[in-house]
């Protein structure tokens, strides 16, 4: 099995030079490497014994497979295939293929990281990957949004690298355990960078213009994927580290209140779409011992519903009321958003679930009433008008039914949540975000500022998020 990882970890990058060489076989190389990601995700479900492969022992550089990784790389193989297959019939180029198979690759290196140095290797190659898809285009538009993407990127870097030297100093080792013993400044140094990389609290006000913005490929993968891979280290470093947990925590509801009270007021679909990721990615934290589970839910549905969002008639919801979208997108639509919102028979349901059993005490009724704020969010979508629209293009229903069949699949993994007590609750929790919807957020006309996602704000929120982690960590 140790062969098998490092030639699984090692086969995106090397085939996504292979490309230029054979330009003509760009998709079926890139489609074949997702392939085996997704039988290596399933071959850790069916071994479910940890690999801890120990690449430099003096450095603690050290990478874990289990379970929990094994979720995130099932989420990374499936969103990727989808994504591949959208783009099947279109004139994306070889290099378009290379950066989507190489950030596929270092994506899931950071889904297996268990030290500072590999995990910051990783991550640097996932930003210039993601920054050469998001400037694809070649718009002065999408340019100066990847650059925006890379300078808040590696500003967050920066603050990061200096916190793992501070804990291979205190330590000797870049192992994610040395936290324990690392000085505090260290911890939040860390911290700022991996909130900032994973679009966490206002720290990822970042992510709402980059995900929007982008072609309709790259924001699902932006959002189904790449930012969970800020999101990972946290959720792994709260499993090992106990004093890590509450903090974690902490963000966790903080950034689902977040992402849910500007997403109530978004007019654009896709700037919705970002800003319920901020609210789900938030959700991972708050459990940390099932995130695994909700990262599956939530990619599968959140890059399902940005394919389809990318092919409505308008971005805008007023304009929406008024042209009818086509009954099949519509019913995908609707899917999606029920998925997202926790509805029974979808992999969401039994996602939001398994989160609200493992919540402790005190966020019980918070995250309850965020789990409102969803279903209130994606009544948006679940109501607007349908009949005989547009059609989509060729080759847009391949990748929309592998990701609702996974949703629907995947649902049976954790088939114990359905019990009655459960279904009820979600039914009630959907029920009355409906209603509100319908009697309240439906009429309000009111647009929060958005002051904080100018790119000067969000460098200096970084230095005021660091004030606050060190304050957290010293308490």
């Amino acid at each position: 099995m140790n062969n098998i990882t490092i030639a699984w970890i090692a086969l995106p990058l090397f085939l996504g030079f292979v490309i230029y060489l054979l330009p003509k076989l760009d998709r079926y190389l890139a489609l074949f490497v997702t392939l085996v990601s997704a039988g290596y995700a399933l071959a850790l479900f069916f071994n479910q014994s940890q690999l801890t492969l120990t690449l430099l022992d003096n450095f603690g550089v050290t990478l874990v497979v289990d379970q929990l990784s094994g979720y995130f790389i099932l989420t990374n193989a499936l969103v990727t295939t989808a994504v591949i297959l959208y783009c099947w019939r279109t004139d994306k180029t070889a290099f378009f293929y290379t950066q989507i198979i190489i950030l596929h690759g270092s994506v899931n290196a950071g889904f297996v990281s268990a030290d500072f140095i590999s995990l910051y290797v990783a991550l640097e190659v996932i930003g210039i990957a993601a920054f050469l898809l998001i400037a694809y285009s070649r718009t002065n538009r999408s340019i100066w949004v990847a650059l925006r993407y890379m300078f808040v990127s590696n500003t967050a870097m920066l603050f990061y690298l200096v916190g793992a030297v501070l804990v291979y100093e205190a330590n000797g080792s870049f192992a994610f355990t040395g936290l324990a013993d690392a000085p505090k400044e260290a911890i939040a140094l860390i911290f700022v960078g991996l909130l900032t990389k994973g679009g966490i609290f206002v720290s990822g006000l970042w992510l709402p213009l980059t995900h929007s913005e982008s072609e309709t490929p790259v924001s699902a993968l932006l959002s189904g994927v790449v930012v969970k891979t800020g999101v990972f280290p946290l959720v792994r470093c709260a499993l090992l580290v106990p004093e890590i947990d509450p903090i974690v925590r902490i963000f966790g509801v903080a950034t689902a209140f977040l992402g849910v009270v500007y997403a109530l007021f978004e007019k654009d679909t896709k700037r919705l779409l970002a800003l319920s990721s901020i609210s789900q990615l938030g959700w991972l934290l708050v459990a940390p011992e099932v995130a695994g589970f909700y990262a599956l839910g939530h990619g599968l549905a959140k890059s399902t519903l940005f394919l389809i969002a990318g092919n409505l008639p308008s971005r805008d919801f007023k304009e929406l009321q008024n042209r009818p979208i086509n009954n099949a997108l519509w019913i995908a639509l609707v899917m999606g958003s029920l998925s997202i919102s926790g509805f029974p028979l979808l992999v969401g349901f039994g996602a939001k679930m398994l989160t609200l059993e493992n919540v402790l005490p005190w966020q019980v009724m918070l995250m309850n009433i965020g789990a409102i704020g969803t279903a209130i969010v994606y009544a948006k979508f679940v109501f607007l008008p349908h009949g005989q629209g547009s059609d989509v293009k060729p080759g847009f229903w391949p990748p929309l039914i592998l990701l609702l069949g996974a949703l629907i699949a995947s649902s049976s993994l954790y088939y114990e949540a359905y019990t009655v007590a459960n279904i009820t609750k979600s039914l009630a929790i959907i029920g009355i975000g409906w209603l509100a919807h319908f009697l309240i957020f439906q009429r309000l006309v009111f647009n929060l500022p958005r002051v904080l996602e100018q790119l000067e704000h969000l460098i200096g929120v970084m230095s005021l998020m660091l004030l606050l982690l060190l304050g957290m960590v010293l308490a």
